[in-house]
């Protein structure tokens, strides 16, 4: 005794729901992969070429009442900006913060800068720089 196939001849129906399905969902990841990597490759073109004024802290010496703060700066020849450095103290609240301004034509320089605190600091951290 034979048993019936289940199975329907092939090409006769056209695809499968299941086919369908697959296709579908392809055609959708590979839609939503491309939005992705326009979308990293739109924010890494925006990050670096919108930095038109850098900063990193060097060394910084602490003080009772101020933080002496050694930054190296980058930035584009003619632009001008500031950059914004904050201290912290020992319980983590802030008790300094401060701009300072970069003018001129040189493109990388060095600068100490003071930030006067209302208590010990602890730190000399770099918030950013903003070009005007």
């Amino acid at each position: 005794m034979s048993t019936a196939s289940t199975r329907l001849p092939e090409g006769r129906y056209g695809r499968s729901a299941g086919e369908r399905s697959d296709r579908t969902l392809k055609i959708v990841g590979a839609v939503l992969s491309a939005g992705l990597l326009v979308l990293v490759a739109w924010l890494g073109i925006h990050h670096v070429g919108g930095s038109r004024i850098s900063a990193e802290v060097i060394t910084f010496d602490i003080g009772d009442t101020a933080i002496e703060a050694r930054l190296e700066v980058h930035k584009d020849a003619g632009v001008s900006g500031y950059c914004t450095l904050r201290s912290q103290g020992a319980d983590g609240g802030e008790v300094g913060r401060a701009d300072f301004r970069f003018e001129g034509d040189a493109t990388r320089f060095d600068r100490t800068v003071t930030l006067r605190t209302t208590a010990p600091g602890t730190t000399a951290e770099l918030m950013g720089c903003h070009a005007d």
